[in-house]
């Protein structure tokens, strides 16, 4: 179920999108994920433009990057790569790099925004697939403010929530993060047919089922379903749901920043202090 459910949102937003944009950061080849020193790829796509930067090795066994730009096109990108040498060192002073040659071209195809596969010079195609390094399928990975929207015919919701309480397991989940006045909750699903999604719910004050979040997720971002109050999946909607800060409340767009450093507790009450005593004189 939960796997059609999730071929139906891709299907969908492919087809108001018509092709879909990769997550921005540190790609892997997913067969290559072994833990030690290996190969990778920082992939961007702003607009139709993808600039895919990737250190590897020469034959030699010396580290090297290349660097590939090309045009995003039904979900494929073509990229020349350029290798690069003579640039800056740590310590030296200014100097540039200059381009020292192309081993070929790359082909990026993508399946997702967090995976795909890439075609490399003189090699056959291999699965990539988007780094996911600090965020693991457990509850404690969804602390952090986060927002919902889901829009469609029947207008358009909102949630935004600070996930920070942990509550215990359900029998299909992992244990289930909470806001503090516990109104709104999310779960990994790890069992049963919704595993690999995370399942949210908004409840009253009374206890009394609301609306409910169904969707998959990668580091920041994710996309998926509303659900009515009676369990119906909204298939006529979409779910966007955002990372707004982390657990550290350190933002996670341009603007938000971590909060601020806690005020000395005394200026508290020096200031109530001050302020009464000018009351009063106002007072007289």
């Amino acid at each position: 179920m939960f796997k059609q459910l999730v071929a139906s949102i891709a299907m969908c937003l492919s087809l108001a999108a018509q092709s879909m944009v990769p997550q921005t950061g540190t790609w892997v080849v997913t067969s290559e994920l072994d833990g030690r020193p290996g190969r990778g790829m920082a992939i961007d796509v702003q607009d139709n433009m993808v600039v895919m930067q990737m250190y590897a090795y020469e034959s030699s066994g010396q580290p090297t990057f290349y660097l590939g730009v090309g045009t995003l096109q039904n979900d494929r990108a073509s990229l020349s790569l350029t290798r690069y040498t003579g640039g800056r060192y740590f310590g030296s002073g200014a100097q540039s790099g200059v381009a020292a040659g192309s081993p070929g071209t790359a082909m990026l195809r993508f399946t997702s925004g967090i995976s795909g596969f890439v075609t490399f010079p003189g090699e056959q195609e291999k699965a990539i697939s988007r780094f996911n390094f600090a965020y693991p399928a457990t509850a404690a990975s969804l602390r952090g403010i986060w927002s919902f929207v889901s829009f469609g015919p029947q207008g358009i919701v909102t949630d935004v929530v600070r996930l920070s309480v942990l509550q215990s397991s359900t029998s299909s989940g992992n244990g289930v993060m909470a806001t503090a006045d516990g109104t709104f909750g999310c779960e990994q699903q790890v069992h049963g047919e919704l595993a690999g999604g995370v399942l949210c719910v908004r409840i009253d004050s009374r206890g009394q089922l609301l609306r409910g979040h169904l969707f998959v997720y990668s580091v920041n971002a994710g996309e998926g379903r509303p659900l009515t109050a009676s369990g119906s999946v909204m298939n006529d909607h979409s779910l966007v749901v955002n990372r707004l800060a982390t657990s550290a409340d350190m933002g996670t767009g341009i603007v938000l920043k971590d909060a601020e450093s806690p005020a000395d507790p005394a200026m508290l009450r020096q200031h109530i202090a001050e302020l009464a005593a000018t009351v009063v004189g106002s007072l007289r």
